[in-house]
């Protein structure tokens, strides 16, 4: 029976006991996460561990050169006995500590098993020029490899080791690669072998970095530091999805963002070399520039995206497939065009005699060509420097500029009298010329006071500028024109 007194003491029990779960609830919630946490480690740990045999440290031998301080311009000249006997012994002595001499360099990289036979990617830069290429494997064994063939326009390499039954990692698809997935780098960063870091992917499709010819990088912030060049970049199920191969970095060491080639990219450059020892590039046979949005108003485009054809080669598979000038490519394929580089990187990698789509957008209207690709010619810089676009070498393109010749198409589409002037095709972002103001579709009439036309009458009133590191230019903007001084960092 529950007197008053022993009624408050029933009472603080059940309090007790309702309160109970509440208090063992939130240890009960840590312990699901931290189960959580650690199976997360362990499939970490387990792509390490079935990856890891097939990363291997690669060690190179270079022979270079140094001339000695001493050396004399006419070094055969006063080779000769006589100045020997003239001036004394110690002039031979000065002459022999003057003479060039030989030393070895020593790097070091990373790279990784595609074949139980021994065939490895790594990249161009690593094995570039080497004289011996020492791998060494994950459980320590070392083997001498040759170099089957190299791609420095996209900085891979294929190497070989004699060996069987080797360690082999499994090749991803990079096309399926989302931003915001886990990766893991495994390499010899500082030649510290087996080293493994854990990030996400940070963005795709990064070119323009000025590392390669054909870039499409993966960006990631997985540690990467020298060392690391050549090694994979792994998704979670343990494949190869990308090849480490640069940092930006302003220390020279780790500051969040490196660069890894894709994986596809990769291997259809592997595939060439193993079969044939060199690479064949597509060709389409236009210069194309990307779509501002300046040139997007211009030519009736909804957004930025697409290649925009500012000149066609006659006689090319562009020519021959009715692709114009002023044509907006913007799919390939039925996959979309993002800008120039996509486009390049993509017909890049076409295999010559295959018939691509492309959809272009001309005078509003969409249109679907069928074009058979051809090999790249030999001489491509020969047809960009007659096709009358200029985005190579020079004061303008260090600022930032890349010129075209104002034909009648062009001259049309903008508004602008047939040589009127020297259109501006695109303007490199945070270039000086972009902080000047320049923008694509604008038209310059005068450099340095000349009055040009074409892009050659540019290149040749540079000539006149002051300490060569400034430029005077008068550019048409709509119907007004301003001088405006560039000058080069």
């Amino acid at each position: 029976m529950f007197t008053p007194k022993n009624r408050g003491k029933a009472l603080a029990l059940a309090l007790c006991l309702f309160a109970l779960p509440c208090l063992v609830l939130p240890a009960q919630a840590d312990d699901a996460d931290i189960a959580i946490l650690d199976r997360t480690a362990k499939a970490f740990s387990a792509v390490v561990r079935k990856a890891g045999p097939a990363v291997v440290q690669i060690a190179v031998e270079k022979s270079a050169k140094v001339r000695g301080l001493h050396q004399f311009p006419f070094e055969d000249f006063f080779n000769d006995p006589f100045f020997e006997q003239f001036f004394g012994p110690q002039f031979k002595q000065r002459q022999e500590r003057g003479k060039p001499r030989k030393f070895r360099q020593q790097g070091a990289g990373s790279g990784f098993i595609i074949s139980a036979d021994g065939y490895i990617l790594t990249n161009n830069h690593v094995v570039d020029g080497a004289d011996k290429i020492t791998v060494r494997l994950a459980d320590e064994r070392e083997f001498t490899a040759r170099v089957i063939g190299t791609d420095p326009q996209t900085d891979v390499a294929l190497i070989k080791i004699d060996g069987s039954r080797l360690p082999v990692l499994p090749l991803g698809n990079s096309d399926n690669l989302e931003v915001g997935e886990w990766v893991i780098a495994i390499g010899s960063p500082f030649q510290l072998s087996k080293t493994v870091t854990v990030g996400v992917v940070s963005a795709k499709g990064r070119n323009r970095v000025g590392m390669t010819d054909y870039e499409n990088f993966i960006q990631t912030d997985a540690a990467i530091n020298p060392g690391n060049s050549g090694g994979p970049l792994l998704n979670i199920r343990g494949e190869a999805i990308g090849m480490n191969t640069a940092i930006f970095s302003r220390s020279g060491g780790y500051m969040g963002i490196g660069f890894a080639i894709p994986i596809n990219m990769a291997k259809n450059i592997e595939q060439q070399l193993r079969s044939t020892g060199k690479i064949t590039r597509g060709w389409l046979g236009v210069m194309i520039q990307d779509v501002d949005e300046e040139l997007a108003r211009q030519f009736g485009v909804q957004s930025r995206r697409g290649a925009l054809v500012s000149e066609v080669s006659p006689g090319s598979p562009a020519a021959r497939a009715g692709v114009q000038q002023g044509d907006v490519i913007i799919a390939m394929n039925g996959r979309n065009v993002d800008n120039v580089s996509d486009l390049r990187n993509r017909i890049a990698e076409t295999r010559p005699d295959t018939t691509i789509n492309l959809r272009v957008l001309r005078d509003g209207q969409e249109k679907n060509l069928n074009v058979n690709i051809s090999a790249q010619p030999k001489d491509m810089g020969g047809f960009a420097s007659k096709g009358g676009q200029w985005g190579g070498s020079g004061l303008l393109k260090e600022m930032g500029l890349s010129l075209q010749d104002l034909n009648s198409s062009l001259a049309e589409q903008f508004g602008y009298k047939k040589d009127q002037g020297v259109l501006i095709a695109s303007v490199e972002p945070g270039s000086v010329a972009a902080e000047a103001g320049l923008a694509g579709g604008q038209l310059i009439e005068e450099v340095n006071r000349v009055r040009v036309r074409s892009v050659q009458e540019a290149q040749a009133a540079l000539n006149k500028g002051k300490g060569g590191k400034q430029v005077l230019l008068r550019v048409r903007s709509g119907n007004g024109t301003h001088y405006i001084v560039l000058r080069a960092d």
